[in-house]
């Protein structure tokens, strides 16, 4: 009974404190996983609770498990949309970008540890693929806002870059304890990791996705099932020998573009589950490390760490990507950059100790110190090399708070809750607002006090204002209730003045003195910035052109709306 207390006692103890110590990422800019990990070696048995924890076994379930909760939030925050443009440069560095990862730093790991082939092979193969649960949380926990070519491809290559990793690392291992079947068995493991995967997430996601819709349960339930039947096709594809972690990434993405009163219902909490997940997984890693042992390996590690950052990852980024899809320079670098080694590795390096590996402590202490070097040294400086290399876009207003009515099973009315910041509507009568058909202001607090508004009540600076609409109000509303230090970014960003995509590009040429050529006087401006870009375009893309730059400032689909314009700085 005292081992059972003292363990809620510990476990409880530490979560509290990493949630706590959360606030020192926003203080001194430290990644929220370095944190965990930190604390995790802190408790550790040459720490200061001097903790004893060297089970594999439960450290390698019980990363299966937070992983796999991950990978499902993430798929339900990943929108449909964004495959457009992300899908093919993400599925290419998934697959030819490990793999080439992993061969440029077993081939480092060969000699800096002086190792044979197979045993360089296996170092690389457990450090070659990014992390989820580090991606997923430094571009979201940092508010960084990235085009949507750069973020799609970082978070859906994060997602589904695991079988490749996995497949490297077990092939690997059963070479070297002398368990390899033939080329066509291995092969034949690799399309069943990929196929698998593919076909029963997407098919049990849509399911999944298609049940919850139709059912009525009370609302707590809901994310509960979405959880329970996640975790089955993340069993299920396991045991039929295919990645239950791409199964479970695209069995939340079929169940997050699924419109309906379930899915508000379900984010929020899975939001908190994957907190938890994140704070346990890299709880539980910090404690199955022994520091003094890290310390051995610190300085070969260290070599590694380096290679990766600044070799493997930009060649790989650059063979995998460049040649193929139309990516900038610039948007090259930030991807070959956000190349965030997490959990995933220090679960795979499992797999050797598991397996009986001779001198499997040095695979699991290399990639240890392989995390936190990229965590501290690519984490860290994500915002500023965002900056740096132009890929953010600026995050507009969104309302202050929104949730469903509950009235419609699909395209359900919703509550948005603004603060008026924008100085064009002080002293504006409601009834002079610009406002989509179909929305209107239910509810307006002033000083604490509701209002019942009319079309003759006048805005005030500082006014909340409770609107009900759709999700197809929000662009409309959104710029409605610009405040000025946002809006002002935008236009430094896209320009002051804003072109509709369909004007005609001879009207534009005439009315700013520039030159077209025959092939260019039909087309409108919103296809010719498409056909400079090349490829699909994305908000924030620009085109230098006659001292300007044409900037990619509203998008309808795959349809350009608005160009802003913007001199050259």
């Amino acid at each position: 009974m005292d081992s059972i207390n003292s363990l809620f006692l510990l476990s409880g103890f530490l979560i509290a404190l990493s949630i706590l110590a959360s606030r020192l990422s926003s203080l001194f800019g430290l990644p929220l996983l370095i944190i965990f990990l930190g604390l995790g070696m802190l408790a550790g048995e040459e720490g200061l609770l001097g903790i004893q924890f060297d089970d594999y076994s439960l450290a390698f379930l019980i990363g299966h498990l937070a992983l796999a909760m991950i990978l499902l939030d993430g798929g339900l925050r990943t929108r449909l949309k964004t495959f457009r443009v992300g899908f093919r440069p993400a599925l290419s560095l998934a697959t030819l970008g490990v793999f080439l990862t992993s061969g440029i730093i077993g081939l480092l790991a060969m000699w800096v540890f002086d190792l044979t082939l197979t045993q360089g092979l296996l170092v690389g193969a457990i450090v070659g693929s990014t992390d989820a649960a580090a991606v997923f949380s430094m571009l979201s926990g940092r508010g960084i806002n990235l085009n949507e070519r750069v973020g799609a491809t970082l978070e859906i290559e994060s997602g589904t870059n695991d079988p490749m990793a996995i497949f490297l690392t077990i092939m690997l291992v059963e070479l070297l304890v002398g368990d390899i079947g033939g080329v066509s068995e291995t092969l034949l493991f690799l399309i069943e990791q990929f196929g698998f995967g593919l076909v029963i997430g997407i098919g049990g996601g849509w399911l999944i996705a298609k049940l919850l819709s139709s059912l009525d349960l009370a609302p707590g339930l809901y994310s509960l099932l979405a959880l329970a039947l996640g975790f089955c096709v993340f069993g299920l594809t396991s045991v039929l020998g295919g990645s239950g972690f791409l199964a479970i990434y695209l069995c939340g993405l079929m169940i997050g573009n699924r419109p309906g009163r379930h899915l508000n219902l379900i984010l929020p909490v899975h939001d908190g589950l994957a907190w938890l997940s994140q704070i346990g997984l890299f709880l539980v890693l910090g404690l199955l490390v022994t520091p003094s042992d890290l310390l051995e390996f610190a300085l070969p590690a260290s070599l590694v760490g380096l290679a990766l950052i600044f070799v493997a990852r930009p060649l790989a980024v650059l063979i995998s990507v460049k040649p193929f899809f139309k990516f900038r320079w610039r948007e090259i670098g930030f991807i070959s950059w956000v190349g965030l080694r997490g959990a995933v590795p220090i679960v795979l390096a499992i797999f050797p100790v598991i397996g009986g590996v001779e001198n499997a402590s040095l695979y699991f202490n290399v990639a240890f110190a392989v995390v936190l070097m990229s965590l501290l040294i690519q984490g860290g400086t994500i915002s500023l090399m965002a900056r740096w290399m132009k890929v953010e876009v600026p995050l507009g207003v969104t309302p202050n708070r929104r949730g469903p009515l509950g009235v419609l099973p699909e395209n359900d009315y919703e509550m948005f809750v603004y603060h008026v910041d924008n100085q064009d509507l002080d002293d504006v009568p409601i009834r002079l607002l610009r406002f989509p058909s179909g929305a209107l202001i239910s509810a307006l607090f002033r000083q604490h006090a509701m209002l019942h508004p009319k079309g003759s009540t006048r805005l005030m600076l500082g006014d909340v204002v409770c609107v009900i609409g759709r999700t197809g109000d929000l662009p409309a509303l959104n710029r409605l209730f610009n405040g000025d230090a946002k809006l002002k970014r935008e236009r430094a960003f896209f320009g002051t003045f804003t072109l509709d995509a369909d004007a005609l590009m001879s009207d534009v040429a005439a009315a700013y003195g520039l030159t077209l050529s025959p092939g260019e006087q039909g087309m409108t401006l919103g296809e010719f910035v498409s056909l400079r870009v090349g490829g699909h375009p994305v908000v924030g893309d620009d085109v230098g052109w006659h001292g300007f730059h044409w900037v990619v400032s509203e998008m309808e689909g795959n349809r350009i709306t608005k160009v802003g314009l913007r001199l050259y700085q």
